[in-house]
């Protein structure tokens, strides 16, 4: 009986191993290759007869560079936005209503006989 409980929990220890290490190999290999299917999907297509009047058409693609100022400029624009705050806090005390929602003598332990 213990044998037998022993090779079942390493038959499922070995089981899930398995199933992990090969689900985080099939992620690694979709991530991989992600980039370079998409960039197969996205390819511009040429119609002309002539290649280089194509690329001459697609001179508008943003560059990373391009994509850099421009994240740059939106940051520094956004944060000057940002209205300026005083170091100056003022706490006001706000008197409170009886509630016996948070009275200390209605607990539930009240009863002292123990």
């Amino acid at each position: 009986m213990n044998n037998e409980l022993l090779t079942q929990g390493i038959t499922v220890a070995a089981i899930g191993y398995t199933v992990v290490f090969l689900s985080l190999v099939g992620l690694f290999l979709f991530f991989t290759y992600l980039a370079k299917v998409l960039a197969l999907f996205n390819k511009p297509k040429c119609k002309h007869k002539n290649p280089n009047d194509c690329k001459e058409n697609h001179k508008d693609i943003v560059t990373g560079e391009v994509g850099a100022a421009i994240s740059t400029a939106l940051h520094l624009y956004f944060n000057e936005q940002h209205d300026k705050e005083s170091g100056l806090l003022t706490v006001k005390k706000i008197s409170k209503r009886y509630s016996p929602w948070n009275s200390k003598i209605y607990n539930v332990m009240n009863n002292r006989s123990f």
